[in-house]
């Protein structure tokens, strides 16, 4: 199988399909449209010419949250999202400024937390940092 990774934004529909794979809700196209076009960064994992899996980085420069880290789970199990995240931080890091410095945040879906801690992150609450805190806002 070769699965082809690229650094494009997704379009809708593979991005709407992706969230249908693993039983995540599927918002207002207007909404979901513009968050995509608002990403920093997005890496794709292709397979022929479909979408397999993603990731994507919203943020200012200096902070940025990975956020629709997905992979059809027809696929999972193949290290696929691993270099997805891999390569999607290689892109934030060649970005960066000289003496300049990126924080990438992320919440992990439940249970997967150990994934993320294998590809660099670490769990707060740590030395540094506080817990995280959320706010989910419904129109």
């Amino acid at each position: 199988m070769d699965i082809e990774y690229v650094n494009e934004i997704p379009d809708y529909e593979s991005y709407a399909n992706l969230r249908l794979y693993v039983g995540w809700k599927i918002f207002c196209k207007v909404q979901m449209e513009e968050a995509l076009s608002r990403s920093c960064y997005s890496v794709l994992a292709k397979l022929n010419d479909e979408v397999v899996g993603m990731a994507r980085a919203v943020g200012d420069s200096m902070y940025l949250t990975i956020v629709d880290v997905i992979v059809n789970p027809k696929y999972q199990g193949q290290h696929i999202g691993a270099t997805i995240i891999k390569r999607l931080v290689n892109e934030i890091e060649s970005n960066i400024p000289k003496d300049g410095r990126v924080l990438i945040s992320l919440i992990s879906a439940s249970g997967k937390e150990e994934f993320y801690v294998k590809q660099g992150f670490k769990i707060i609450p740590d030395e540094e940092s506080g817990p995280g805190l959320r706010k989910i806002i419904y129109g």
